[in-house]
């Protein structure tokens, strides 16, 4: 490990011990944007993994959200999507909701969770609209739910709204032991504000916190990854989303700390190979 990566983990490590410690009594957290200067001229989208690599899973597919979530997505290529989480055993499809009832009667008796998103992808419905996308997905047969946090009230500061909000869909999903993922839409956060987001979910009892719709604009780093974990600590789920098309990124992923992987390009990931042109499916 060079010097340079050292101090970019100690400087993950700084940010987010002064914006948690900014959150508990009660400071600005604007007061030491430095910090977060120093962390992106320090190296803003990659950083080293710190653990052993052997702890890097060779199964990767219990790690992988088959993702398909363009709104022109047909039946044949839901069909298609459904058939290789089943032929892989990736750990759940994620799909528009429309799709939900559909995929939970062809994946019934298999280990594949049906995934669906709620307020996605710009996060700005209101808390009980979300509540309610989110209970109506339940029944008809979603066992995850990823919803977009509420980014404008956010950016806003207004957390205790993005804290009601991520609080309403996991008081529904909960009742029915349902897992929920609070997606921060990263690319268009500060780094300040990717720590209270992720503080804020867990404090909402989120089971996850996500990094992208696919949508916004950029999708995962290895860096935001690793700041989300060491925010929300080693008891919560990081999932990274958004352009993880090969193993490698996979990988590289988890041994930031990703403990699911939000990707279309699934078959490829597990397969070692390349996604081409058009692999990205949302």
């Amino acid at each position: 490990m060079t010097d340079r990566d050292i101090e970019r983990e100690v400087l993950i490590e700084v940010v987010t011990r002064e914006v948690l410690a900014a959150l508990a009594d009660g400071r600005d957290i604007c007061e030491s944007p430095e910090k977060v200067r120093q962390i992106v001229a320090n190296g803003a989208d990659r950083v080293a993994f710190h653990g052993n690599g052997a702890d890097v899973p060779i199964d990767l597919a219990r790690y992988i959200d088959h993702t398909l979530l363009k709104p022109d997505a047909t039946q044949a290529e839901i069909d298609e999507l459904i058939d290789e989480a089943r032929q892989f055993h990736f750990a759940s499809v994620c799909i528009n909701p429309t799709w939900v009832r559909y995929a939970a009667q062809r994946l019934g008796g298999t280990d594949v969770e049906v995934c669906t998103v709620i307020g996605f992808p710009l996060g700005a419905n209101t808390p009980e609209i979300k509540a309610m996308e989110a209970r109506r997905a339940i029944r008809e047969g979603a066992g995850e739910v990823d919803m977009v946090i509420n980014i404008g009230a956010l950016k806003s500061g207004d957390h205790e709204l993005v804290r009601r909000d991520i609080e309403k869909v996991v008081d529904a999903a909960h009742e029915a032991g349902t897992t929920v993922k609070v997606i921060l839409e990263t690319a268009m956060l500060t780094d300040e504000e990717k720590v209270v987001a992720s503080s804020i979910a867990k404090d909402a009892r989120a089971d996850f916190v996500k990094t992208s719709t696919g949508f916004g604009g950029g999708g995962a780093t290895v860096y935001d990854v690793a700041l989300m974990r060491e925010t929300v600590g080693p008891g919560m789920g990081v999932k990274a989303s958004g352009g993880v098309r090969t193993t490698e990124d996979a990988e590289e992923m988890i041994a930031a700390g990703a403990t699911r992987i939000g990707a279309s390009a699934g078959v490829q990931i597990v397969g070692g190979a390349e996604g081409g042109p058009g692999g990205e499916r949302h």
